[in-house]
């Protein structure tokens, strides 16, 4: 029987299987069965630390975590939506952000961005974080939207001067020191260049999900300098993230650090979707900015448009928890590829995703590629392609089965 939970600190993550090569840089004249075998983003071992960065710079955080999380259903529901999910490690994804975070930010300097049907749930889990802190949006407004109140909020405390990281609740981290790290260099490039800062990471596959960061050309580019951005590209097709990985492009962590200052003048500028309402933000008057504004997403609306990004790499272990497929990269994985949490017996079965939750067994035979996930009540059979988009499914079920997750956006 495998019976395979996560390493308690929550943080870290076993060898890969055998075929395949976790943080191999992708080759665009690899063969397509080699690509196919590059699935991970960890890179295969901890990067040698070159000593924290001393600075007496005071951090501020500020952590997406609102919707349902449709692409991990039927595990994430109304009532226990994917934030609180235990998909890395023991404790829920936004209990590990936030935990990740200290002591370069303690809690009582995270905001945490999210809606009123899940709050009270969010802040039990991380009841470090003070009640205030806890940011409730009165409708869904975006992420860039949500920039700007935690850019706002941030610069009514302690001054527009500020700096602060923002990311998101759904990220697997393999090295925290070297996250602190990173952020702490970030910070004072954004600091002292008055500068927005996008954390990349290096492409081990042509990811047609994420956002690229393609630097300035440079004929002697700084091995892990930053760089400035020439062009940012959200979500490529496939043969423009080839090519924007031949060209030296880097994933989008969804990390940014800069001024609270400098994201509300980037976002007045920039960002016609907010502009209307940020005057009625900076006034306290929420509902109004909620009112005045288009949803619009911190890719399309700031990055996409802004002239004075800069991206510094980062080799953290990072990956983005963002469907089911993207769980054989963060968890440990058996000899045949088999990524499992909770009592299973996999016999002549490779790289599938097995999550048998509430104490239910599953048994998998002779079978590849597969999806199981057991709940009370309900078990969940399906291919990793086909669980990356789960609409048309949650589109032609009952109300009640798909948990209403039809009328939410994909987190």
């Amino acid at each position: 029987m495998t019976d395979r939970r996560p390493d308690a600190s929550g943080d870290a993550h076993g060898p890969p299987g055998p075929g395949f090569p976790f943080g191999t840089p992708f080759d665009a004249a690899a063969s397509d069965d080699a690509l196919l075998d590059a699935v991970g983003t960890l890179p295969a071992e901890q990067p040698a630390p070159d000593g924290a960065l001393e600075t007496d710079m005071t951090l501020w955080a500020v952590v997406f975590a609102g919707g349902i999380g449709s692409r991990f259903w039927p595990l994430s529901t109304p009532e226990r939506p994917k934030q609180l999910l235990a998909l890395v490690g023991d404790r829920p994804l936004i209990a590990e952000s936030v935990g990740r975070l200290a002591p370069a930010i303690p809690p009582e300097r995270v905001l945490v961005l999210t809606s009123a049907d899940i709050a009270d749930a969010l802040h039990a889990a991380i009841p470090d974080v003070p009640a205030a802190n806890m940011l409730i949006e009165p409708r869904p407004m975006g992420t860039a939207a949500a920039l700007a109140w935690g850019a706002q909020t941030i610069a009514d405390r302690v001054g527009r001067r500020a700096t602060f990281v923002a990311m998101h609740a759904d990220l697997a981290v393999g090295y925290p020191d070297e996250l602190r790290r990173v952020l702490k260099r970030a910070a004072v490039l954004a600091s002292t260049e008055h500068a927005l800062v996008a954390v990349g990471a290096q492409p081990t596959r042509p990811e047609t999900g994420f956002g690229y960061l393609l630097p300035r050309p440079d004929p002697a580019p700084p091995r892990d300098g930053p760089r400035p951005v020439a062009r940012f590209v959200e979500k490529p097709g496939a043969i423009l993230a080839e090519e924007l990985i031949a060209q030296g492009a880097l994933w989008n962590t969804g990390i940014v650090v800069a001024q609270a200052g400098h994201v509300l003048e980037a976002l007045e500028e920039r960002t016609p979707e907010l502009s209307p309402g940020l005057a009625a933000l900076a006034a306290g008057k929420l509902d109004r900015f909620s009112g005045l504004i288009q949803a619009v997403s911190i890719e399309r609306g700031l990055l996409e448009r802004s002239d004075d990004l800069q991206m510094l790499p980062a080799d953290f272990g990072w990956d983005d928890v963002g469907t089911w497929a993207s769980l054989r990269r963060v968890r440990e994985l058996d000899d045949t590829g088999n990524g499992v949490w909770g009592p299973a017996h996999l016999v002549d079965a490779s790289s599938c995703v097995v999550h048998a939750d509430g104490g239910t067994t599953v048994v998998l035979y002779g079978l590849s590629g597969m999806l199981v996930v057991a709940r009370p009540g309900l078990t969940f059979v399906t291919s990793l392609d086909r669980a990356a988009e789960l609409n048309p499914l949650l589109n032609a079920l009952p109300d009640e089965l798909a948990n209403r997750t039809r009328k939410d956006p994909l987190q």
